[in-house]
């Protein structure tokens, strides 16, 4: 046996620096995720999560939640920049803090529905996210393929999935649960974008941006299993 034989999660020929970025971003991505899952369990158990979905529901404003998401934008968009750009490695974290603290603040109304609707659906919609998240973690680490020909086509997709999304609140037709199928699909192929980006060409000292860009790309489709089932759950009653 070789030495320095490669491990199973080094990329055959990437250099050591490149499966140690591997290991540290998956580092981050699993304390960005628990971070998220205990600030969401804060903000059901003291109530805010109920509170903001009744709220969002009983004002009945179509452009209230472009609001919240447009907010959201902005703030992503920020962390993604200290993230990606930063060459303190403290400024990276606090971009990845300030994301999931984004995410835990956009996803509250969302789980306080759930609570209100079908409280098991949020249990069973982080099963199936991890799931299938795991099963494209396998498929991009294993096949070698190089995922990177979807970056173009995600950039096109977002936009038509972002103008879609506008148009539905400002013209008040409802995207149903087939445009929540698309969703996940186009979060999956955003997890394999990622994961391959991760495994040949990331810039290898910023593993805090790479964290961020995946939990992005996994809270997407966390929302969008969750809002399948709801509406499931909502169709049953």
């Amino acid at each position: 046996m070789q030495p320095h034989a490669l491990t199973p999660t080094t990329p055959e020929g990437a250099p050591f620096e490149r499966r140690d970025f591997i290991v540290s971003t998956y580092k981050h991505l699993g304390a960005a995720m628990v971070a998220f899952v205990l600030l969401s369990a804060l903000l059901m158990v003291s109530g805010f999560s109920g509170t903001t979905a009744k709220m969002l529901v009983a004002s009945g404003n179509k452009f209230l939640w472009l609001g919240v998401m447009g907010a959201f934008m902005l703030v992503g968009w920020l962390a993604s920049h200290l993230a990606d750009n930063a060459e303190s490695p403290q400024t990276q974290l606090m971009g990845l803090g300030l994301y999931v603290l984004a995410e835990g603040l956009i996803f509250a109304p969302m789980f306080g529905i759930a609570l209100l609707v079908a409280p098991g659906a949020i249990g069973a919609a982080a099963f199936i996210t991890l799931l299938l998240v795991g099963a494209l973690t396998w498929t991009a680490f294993t096949t070698k393929t190089d995922f990177s020909f979807l970056g173009g086509i995600l950039k096109v997709g977002g936009l038509v999935a972002l103008g879609t999304i506008i148009a539905g609140a400002i013209f008040g037709f409802k995207l149903g649960i087939w445009f929540s199928g698309i969703m996940v699909l186009f979060a999956g192929a955003c997890v394999l974008y990622d994961t391959s980006r991760i495994i040949r060409d990331y810039p290898a000292d910023r593993p805090a941006g790479a964290a961020l860009h995946l939990f992005a790309s996994i809270a997407l489709m966390l929302w969008y299993v969750l809002r399948i089932l709801i509406s499931l759950a909502s169709s049953d009653d």
